[in-house]
C-alpha cells in the first residue's frame, strides 16, 4: 500500500476520534491553553494536566518542533502526543521545517511505542498564525515522509475543526494523489 493511501481527512472533534494516540498542538509548557489543546485538556481531565506537570518538570517542556507523550485520561484514545508548531513569523525563520517536524516526530513516538493510527489537528494555524494554505501542505509532505520509514503507522487521520481547513487538506491530499 502507497504511503498517501494511509491518509484521510476528516472534519469533526478530534477528542471524539478512535485512534489509538491523537495529537495535541501544545505550547511549550504543555499547560493548555486555548483551541485544540484546550479542548484535549478539557476532555483528558485532571490525569493528562497532571502527566503534563510531570513533563514539564522532568524535561523543561517541550521546545517548538518537538513532541512528547503521555496518556490520554479519559480520552477515547491510548495516547496523546503533544507536538508543539511554530508561530507564524512571516516564513523566513525555519517555520516549515519546524512544522514538519512536529508531524515527523509524532510519528517517530507512535511507532515506538506500538501504535497503529494516530489523529492530527491542523498544527499551528490557530492562534499561532501560520497559514492554513502552506500549513496543509506542510503537514501532508512530512506525513507522506515519513510513513516511507514508519511502516507500523496503518493510519493517520486528519481531523479538521472547520470547513475551511478540511477542504484545504482534502484538497491537498487529493492533489498529491493525482501526482502519484
Amino acid at each position: 500500500m502507497r504511503e498517501i493511501d494511509l491518509i484521510e481527512i476528516r472534519r469533526g472533534d478530534i477528542t471524539k476520534i478512535e485512534a489509538d494516540a491523537i495529537v495535541n498542538a501544545a505550547n511549550e509548557g504543555l499547560l493548555g491553553g486555548g483551541g485544540v489543546d484546550g479542548a484535549i485538556h478539557r476532555a483528558a481531565g485532571p490525569e493528562l494536566d497532571k502527566e503534563c506537570r510531570t513533563v514539564r518538570t522532568e524535561r523543561g517542556g517541550c521546545p517548538t518542533g518537538g513532541a512528547v507523550m503521555t496518556g490520554a485520561g479519559r480520552l477515547p484514545c491510548r495516547k496523546v502526543i503533544h507536538a508543539v508548531g511554530p508561530v507564524w513569523r512571516g516564513g523566513a525563520a525555519g517555520e516549515a521545517a519546524l512544522l514538519a517536524s512536529c508531524y515527523d516526530k509524532s510519528l517517530a513516538l507512535a511507532e515506538a511505542a506500538g501504535l497503529e493510527s494516530i489523529a492530527f489537528p491542523n498544527i499551528s494555524t490557530g492562534i499561532y498564525g501560520y497559514p492554513k494554505t502552506e500549513a496543509a501542505s506542510v503537514a501532508i509532505e512530512a506525513t507522506i515522509g515519513a510513513l516511507r520509514t514508519r511502516r507500523s503507522i496503518g493510519k493517520v487521520i486528519f481531523v479538521c475543526w472547520d470547513e475551511e481547513n478540511f477542504e484545504l487538506y482534502r484538497k491537498e491530499l487529493e492533489r498529491r494523489r493525482q501526482r502519484t
